[in-house]
């Protein structure tokens, strides 16, 4: 299960708070909204480092230089959840025939 949080920030606000979220390292989905409308969602992947966030910051970035106003959701992982498949559940074994008698 994930928590979800909000933060009510500025435009120049905005991408410390980003950045501040992505170095605590537990979220796994962060939205940019102003009003009730979604600006931006980036989906987040367990085990992104550094250079791979710089895409996000861009983008961030150039949000911020348009919004005055706008509310950051940050939906994190619980500390109990599995950190990241790594392959979908397997289908169950196909019951087993009885050997044919030779």
């Amino acid at each position: 299960m994930a928590t979800t949080e909000s933060f009510h920030v500025n435009g120049n606000e905005l991408l410390a708070k980003v950045k501040q979220v992505l170095h605590e390292g537990n979220a796994r989905r962060i939205a940019i909204r102003q009003d009730s409308r979604t600006i931006a969602e980036f989906p987040l992947t367990v085990g992104v480092i550094g250079a791979a966030f710089a895409p996000i910051l861009v983008a961030v970035g150039a949000i911020a230089a348009v919004l005055t106003d706008c509310t950051i959701v940050v939906e994190r992982r619980d500390p109990g959840d599995e950190l990241a498949p790594s392959e979908p559940p397997a289908e169950p074994a196909a019951p087993e025939e009885p050997p044919a008698d030779a």
